[in-house]
């Protein structure tokens, strides 16, 4: 049985399965990367919840694993080389598990720098400009009176579903007939912005219907339907 007790963040959400994946999350659109990837590749994993509200991801247990305090966060028990494996961002969380079990990632080397360049766009683009939108049309930014910052973070969410709708177009996901990790990184942040967002009329989604049939695709799947409501407790 392996012996997590060196890495601190296990003494604030101690291990009752060592031999599994430790999964530290919350049910954010970057939280759900992961813990979909994991119901795809049917690893076994323990989820643990991180909560904003006692502001789980300031104390030194998680940051001793994420000094970024931010949500995903694994140890794999089983790393490289068979030691444990602290890892941190969820792009590179997504990364590593692809490349783990050789699934959700193509074979060919062209092919599979062209999934990463997806990856990488949603890191880089749709989840920065659609948090952004988030902020300023459902939270705190609501209430400011001047909706400039407002819409510019609106026109540049309506450019990226635009590029995504290109992408999509001829293709059932977005590296054509396959299913991969740029899908689970894309998706659920799509599912956000017109779900919990409410942002769908912004940024008029009626206008991209291959972005609207691959989301439906994506929720459809079971393990995605999993992978949405965890962690649910701590």
């Amino acid at each position: 049985m392996p012996d997590l007790s060196a890495f601190a963040i296990t003494h604030k959400w101690p291990a009752r399965h060592p031999e599994r994946i430790q999964l530290y999350s919350l049910p954010t659109p970057n939280g759900v990367k992961v813990s979909i990837a994991l119901e795809e590749l049917g690893l076994p994993y323990e989820p643990h919840l991180v909560r904003f509200e006692t502001n789980d991801q300031t104390s030194p247990e998680f940051l001793s694993l994420n000094p970024n305090n931010k949500i995903p966060a694994i140890l794999d028990p089983n790393g490289p080389d068979g030691q444990p494996l602290a890892l941190f961002e969820s792009g590179a969380i997504l990364l590593y598990l692809a490349e783990k079990t050789g699934q959700l990632m193509p074979q060919d080397a062209a092919v599979r720098y062209q999934t990463i360049q997806w990856l990488m766009w949603q890191m880089g683009g749709v989840g920065p400009m659609f948090g952004q939108l988030g902020f300023f049309h459902k939270f705190a930014g609501k209430d400011y009176e001047d909706k400039r910052p407002r819409d510019r973070y609106v026109a540049e969410s309506k450019r990226l579903l635009g590029v995504l709708e290109q992408r999509l177009t001829g293709r059932r996901w977005v590296m054509g007939e396959d299913y991969t990790i740029a899908d689970i990184a894309i998706f659920p942040w799509v599912r956000n912005l017109v779900g919990f967002y409410g942002a769908g009329e912004l940024v008029e989604f009626d206008r991209f219907p291959q972005v609207q049939r691959a989301l439906a695709a994506f929720v459809e799947r079971p393990a995605v339907q999993r992978g949405l409501a965890v962690p649910s407790q701590g």
